[in-house]
């Protein structure tokens, strides 16, 4: 895989999405291996820069089911997209420029419920989480 260089607007851009993340119940803001921000809730990554190269600045990538994904590249297409190295994924591409706060609030809170689900999943817990009902 290779990542692309992080500029200071994209900081910045990230600063808005994690000021935005960490309004939401169990969020925590983490570093990955990379020294990029991410966002995760239960151990499992959220939400965080697209770091392929194949991505535009100040993009991120988000947890989303198939239908959301196709419903958002067909509605938005100037806010949300995908690359091919992406597409295999469960997940959508958005650029932070496009999104308002109640948008990135809305796009944060959906991949939180699937995020929870698969940090259920991974670590064998069985019934919701104590917050999950608080999004």
């Amino acid at each position: 895989m290779v990542l692309i260089r992080r500029s200071r607007e994209e900081g910045a851009a990230f600063a808005a999405v994690a000021a935005v993340g960490l309004t939401l119940p169990d969020v925590e803001l983490v570093t990955r291996y990379d020294g990029s921000p991410v966002l995760r809730v239960g151990g499992a990554f959220m939400a965080g820069l697209a770091s392929h190269e194949s991505a535009e600045p100040g993009t991120i990538v988000v947890r989303s089911t198939a239908e959301d994904r196709r419903w958002l590249l067909e509605d938005a297409p100037e806010t949300y997209y995908l690359t091919d190295y992406y597409r295999k994924h469960p997940v959508v591409l958005a650029r932070v420029a496009h999104l308002d706060r109640e948008a990135l609030r809305d796009l944060l809170s959906v991949s939180r419920r699937l995020t929870i689900g698969k940090a259920r999943i991974r670590s064998g817990r069985r019934g919701p989480p104590p917050a999950a009902a608080s999004t």
